[in-house]
């Protein structure tokens, strides 16, 4: 099936992550379009091509973080680990574009600039960075929450005389190992990055704005036997997972929390935190905890009690709880609570002393 408007393509993907990868399979290999996908990166995957900072990892987990339209390769694809980290991911991503012959009709390095849509003759305009013009019948953009990159604009940060980054855009050749570092924000990514910064500098200060409720991930090997299990049981998942609220490959709960009795809710949310993953427990635990407001504060306050349990100092402890709704991205880590027990990890919260400068030093 093409598209006979005199265009230059059927179709233009903007991005070539997860998204803009699979779309290109489906709209050029099942769909018989003339696809052109353009990436602003030197590479496909992404989130995963720009983002390799310490830890970076997924928080789905491995076994459903893959496509869904390739059955061969699902399985002969192996994993390890409970969630893959980011060079897996990428070698994965890679793997698939080599395999269906997709980079043909990805031009890398290619950024979109503009993209007008001509209500006279029903086209899509695009014209992008090397200076070229395209038309197109259909414009995908599948550009992803994460495609760019946000520096705060703190007074003197041009001044510094050390190495700053941002996590989207990290070097390959940049290690921490042994250095003093500052990291500004705790969201999924910060987070992430504080768990395996504080086993690995010198001394590492977080700034922290929003305190998070962090569960852990329950991260770890997976045998043999399990990664065999789940590639024969395919068909089922993929069928539960297309059939579900979040997609993530397990059963919601469909119990209100207020519905048990109160011990009864303390042994759910105990054996959700044991199990590990953010979005099994907003999800699986009871499945009103995201529109209940009760139901929201039980779940809070379980963590709440976690934090003050793992978290020696009280002080640290009262500065890392969250008092507000538990509302936003699930974040799971594996000991990031436990990282500001170190004696080289120092929490400064920016809501109470805000930063004011970077002076050239940093200190």
């Amino acid at each position: 099936m093409t598209d006979n408007t005199g265009t230059d393509f059927d179709a233009i993907v903007v991005g070539a992550g997860f998204a803009g990868i699979y779309m290109t399979h489906k709209l050029r290999d099942e769909l018989g379009l003339r696809v052109r996908t353009f990436e602003k990166g030197s590479g496909v995957g992404g989130t995963w091509h720009w983002n390799r900072y310490p830890g970076a990892m997924a928080d789905v987990e491995a076994f459903v973080y893959r496509y869904s339209f390739d059955k061969e390769m699902l399985q002969e694809w192996d994993w390890k680990t409970r969630y893959i980290p980011q060079a897996e991911i990428l070698a994965y991503l890679e793997a698939v574009v080599e395999r269906h012959d997709l980079a043909r009709d990805i031009q890398l390095e290619t950024g979109v600039t503009s993209a007008v849509y001509d209500e006279d003759r029903d086209v899509w305009a695009v014209t992008t960075t090397d200076g070229g013009s395209h038309t197109a019948r259909y414009l995908v953009t599948a550009l992803g929450p994460l495609s760019k990159t946000n520096l705060p604009d703190i007074p003197g940060r041009d001044t510094f005389e050390g190495v700053m980054v941002h996590t989207g855009a990290w070097p390959e050749d940049l290690t921490i190992d042994g250095k003093r570092v500052g990291v500004v924000g705790t969201g999924s990514t910060g987070t992430q990055f504080v768990c395996a910064a504080a086993r690995t500098a010198e001394h590492l200060t977080v700034f922290q704005r929003t305190p998070q409720y962090v569960v852990p991930s329950g991260n770890g090997p997976v045998t043999e036997e399990y990664v065999a299990g789940v590639k024969a049981d395919y068909d089922r998942i993929w069928d539960q997972v297309r059939n579900s609220r979040v997609g993530c490959g397990f059963e919601e709960s469909q119990t209100p929390a207020m519905s048990v009795s109160e011990e009864e809710r303390r042994r759910v949310f105990e054996e959700g935190w044991r199990v590990g993953n953010g979005f099994r427990f907003m999800f699986g635990t009871f499945g009103d905890i995201a529109v209940d407001p009760a139901a929201n504060e039980a779940a809070a306050a379980f963590i709440r009690s976690k934090i003050k349990e793992i978290v020696k100092d009280p002080e640290t402890a009262r500065k890392l709880t969250p008092t507000d709704y538990y509302a936003r991205r699930p974040i799971c880590n594996e000991g990031y609570y436990e990282a500001f027990n170190r004696d080289n990890v120092t929490l400064v919260s920016v809501r109470e002393n805000p930063i004011r400068e970077i002076t050239p030093k940093a200190w």
